[in-house]
């Protein structure tokens, strides 16, 4: 639910040659995926916090009274339960839209989190910097991911369940901050933590073939969108990328075919609308 933002993907009216009007950014598809990004992450709290996971359960069925919920439970919490009560409050306000707001409740609940708790601290940050990069600011956004990534450092040798999933999307939002930052190379490197913690992340490889496109390495562009091809073949996102690849790589016919997929599968939708505006610059003399 995230979503995505700042990797254009763009395509050239000669395919091969200068790159003309992008598609929307990553950012917007990252605000498409809010959803997800929150449930990736609620996904990985520990079972024995029973009230916890109760109050986040609500927030995918019904966010405004989990918000109301998690309110009176913060305003009653004492100590390292606050820490609790203001993640799912933080959640609910995320799926809700409110993401200033989340990102000053998650903060809460992540200065409400015990010192040595390394992995709490570091979930509860991550959500906190993916509120702040939803909302447009990438450079608060990476600040903020940047010490939950510290925090999943300092929680490497701990035995608790979750860690990749936490480390490997702190490290996809680092990604996605930086390259809105222009700091290309340290999103590369970013994308790389994110595709080895999370090897079947679809995300992680459709942002990786991005960036490998934008740096003009068509083939490892290629083979990355093919990764990400088969663990999400319905992505429309990736169809549209895999369009622009084959395109800036003079392959016209993979280039329609992929695109004219987008349209068969979401037809009326903006991915669509987007796909047949590129095949119309495609087949434009």
């Amino acid at each position: 639910m995230t979503p995505l933002i700042v990797l254009l993907l763009q395509v050239g009216p000669m395919p091969t040659t200068e790159p003309i009007s992008p598609i929307p950014e990553e950012l917007h598809e990252q605000r498409e995926r809010t959803r997800a990004r929150q449930n990736a992450y609620v996904e990985v709290l520990p079972a024995t916090k029973s009230r916890l996971a109760q109050c986040l359960a609500r927030t995918r069925q019904d966010p405004g009274g989990a918000a109301s919920e998690a309110e009176a439970w913060l305003a009653a919490a004492s100590g390292e339960e606050r820490g609790d009560a203001a993640q799912c409050l933080g959640v609910a306000q995320a799926q809700l839209g409110q993401q200033s707001e989340a990102a000053e409740t998650f903060l809460l609940a992540r200065d409400s989190t015990p010192a040595a708790d390394h992995r709490a601290r570091a979930l509860r940050g991550g959500l906190a910097g993916g509120a702040l990069l939803t909302q447009g600011d990438p450079a608060g956004a990476l600040a903020l991911l940047d010490a939950a990534r510290t925090d999943t450092q300092a929680a490497a040798g701990e035995a608790t369940a979750g860690q990749d999933a936490i480390r490997g999307q702190i490290a996809i939002d680092r990604a996605i901050a930086l390259v809105a930052l222009d700091r290309l190379d340290e999103a590369g490197a970013a994308l790389d933590t994110a595709r080895t913690a999370l090897p079947d992340n679809a995300q992680a490889w459709l942002l990786s073939a991005t960036l490998s496109r934008r740096l003009g390495k068509l083939e490892e562009a290629q083979a990355r969108i093919e990764r990400a091809a088969i663990l999400a073949p319905l992505d429309s996102a990736i169809g549209l990328e895999a369009g622009v690849i084959a395109a800036m790589a003079g392959r016209d016919d993979a280039a329609r075919k992929s695109w004219r997929s987008v349209i068969d599968a979401e037809p009326g939708s903006e991915a669509a609308a987007t796909a047949q505006a590129y095949l119309d610059q495609l087949d434009t003399p």
